[in-house]
């Protein structure tokens, strides 16, 4: 094709393909489309793509030279190999200065080997976390960008027209970094919304395992903490759940099987939070929980064969829900805490100049975790941007402090009445190791240097100097 058309196109047209390509043009963009199935591109120009100015492509050249120079191909692809082939199978066709764009859930670290690969043959390459789903793709999702910064200004204005907005209308949406640093700003975007959904269930079954709470009650509880410091899509959409009804009247939420599934995004966040030796408790225990509600049949059986305690509740049902609001927001607060520290190492260690208060910002609309939450990250940021951790900032700071008894109660009334509330418990956990001047490491290190010269150092001599001890001497 000699008259190249599009402005921008897209490769992979399952749910969040088709619905990006319909955002894009419905802002004003011109939009090729390709998929390795003929059908499914049929399927979507002869129908919610009819009479819009995209354009089906079955064949890959035609794909690239429909699209305006220099070209901007984004991959819409299940995440690994598949993303590869496509890059692959691009590079032949395209021109030095091309760009190709990976929004799919792809690890950071094949998003900076793709970076450094693109780069030696002359082709941009741009990383691009997308959150929001299906909605978020169509109506405007938070988008994550990281990579060449050469490519930024040629992808800026459609990146930043398709997302999400909040006040002022501004985008959510802004360059994140070199190499894969937007993959991983999404992929500990996502570790956060595990934690996030983890403490909600927690509060959900304190309601109703330990208060006895209703269906209906509980979702009156969510409205009224959606209009507060809670506020958030996922309280939002807890709400909603609860006061869905199944075909015959009854409760939906009773019907569904508690088995959680997970797609890998969490799990990376918590090995490379090993990998870094960063603390990440929350998130991991979060998902350590999905892992656990896999085993149901194993569970069925355990729970006719060990016994837990058996106490009915008899205190202040209020006060007691006042104590699980404060312990939901003191938790997200180590949550947010321990993924900006997680944020802040990877910065260190693989050089990127991440802004961010900026995160914060685009995380505000769109994508999952959005909430009024976020606002006061920015402000934390905004105030001291080298802070160490966001439990130092004055505002959360405080924030822990009117909450504390509140988060301690409540872990005490679960763990008295059999009640599972890991990531609720690890936080606190965190916290008070967080604030403690003096842990029980040094017993730790006694036992390392004892079976394994592993050394130590002293109070009363320099850091930096070791020392081993014969145990056995005396």
């Amino acid at each position: 094709m000699n008259n190249p058309k599009a402005d921008i196109g897209v490769i992979g047209l399952g749910v969040m393909g088709e619905s990006l390509a319909l955002n894009m043009e419905s802002h004003g963009f011109a939009v090729a489309v390709h998929n390795r199935w003929a059908d499914k591109i049929d399927d979507f120009i002869n129908g919610s793509a009819q009479g819009k100015d995209i354009f089906g492509c079955a064949d890959i050249v035609d794909f690239v030279n429909t699209i305006k120079k220099p070209r901007k191909v984004m991959l819409m692809v299940k995440a690994g190999v598949v993303v590869d082939d496509f890059i692959e199978k691009l590079t032949v066709h395209l021109d030095k200065g091309d760009i190709i764009i990976d929004g799919g859930n792809s690890h950071y670290t094949d998003s900076n080997r793709r970076a450094k690969a693109l780069e030696a043959r002359g082709l941009h390459f741009v990383g691009a976390g997308v959150s929001g789903g299906e909605e978020g793709a169509l109506k405007g999702p938070a988008i994550m960008p990281g990579g060449a910064i050469a490519a930024w200004p040629a992808v800026k204005g459609i990146f930043q027209a398709i997302s999400a907005k909040v006040e002022n209308n501004e985008p959510c949406c802004e360059w994140i970094g070199e190499g894969g640093s937007g993959h991983f700003v999404k992929m500990v975007h996502n570790g956060i919304e595990y934690g996030d959904m983890q403490l909600i269930c927690e509060a959900y079954q304190m309601m109703k395992d330990v208060l006895g709470m209703s269906n209906d009650e509980m979702h009156e509880v969510f409205i009224e903490w959606n209009k507060g410091e809670l506020s958030s899509y996922l309280i939002e959409i807890t709400a909603d759940i609860l006061a869905f009804k199944d075909k015959d009247g009854s409760p939906l939420i009773d019907q569904i099987l508690d088995t959680a599934g997970q797609k890998g995004t969490g799990k990376w966040t918590g090995i490379i939070a090993l990998e870094l030796g960063t603390p990440l408790t929350l998130i991991g225990e979060s998902v350590f929980s999905r892992c656990l509600s896999s085993i149901k049949e194993e569970r069925v059986e355990a729970s006719k064969r060990l016994k837990g305690p058996s106490f009915a509740f008899k205190g202040n049902k209020m006060q007691v829900l006042n104590d699980i609001h404060d312990a939901l927001y003191a938790a997200k607060i180590v949550s947010y805490a321990q993924g900006y520290t997680l944020l802040a190492e990877a910065a260190k260690e693989f050089n990127w100049k991440l802004n961010f208060g900026g995160i914060a910002l685009i995380w505000r609309g769109g994508c999952i975790i959005r909430s009024v939450f976020l606002n006061k990250i920015k402000e934390a940021y905004d105030n001291n941007p080298s802070i160490n951790n966001l439990l130092l900032d004055p505002f959360f700071k405080d924030k822990i402090g009117t909450c504390q008894l509140g988060w301690r109660r409540t872990a005490s009334l679960a763990l008295n009445h059999g009640i599972p509330i890991p990531a609720m418990t690890s936080a606190l956990c965190y916290y008070d190791g967080y604030r403690t001047a003096r842990l029980p490491a040094n017993l730790l290190q006694a036992q390392r240097d004892y079976f394994g010269a592993h050394t130590y150092e002293r109070l009363d001599q320099p850091r930096g100097k070791f020392f081993h001890t014969d145990w056995l001497e005396q």
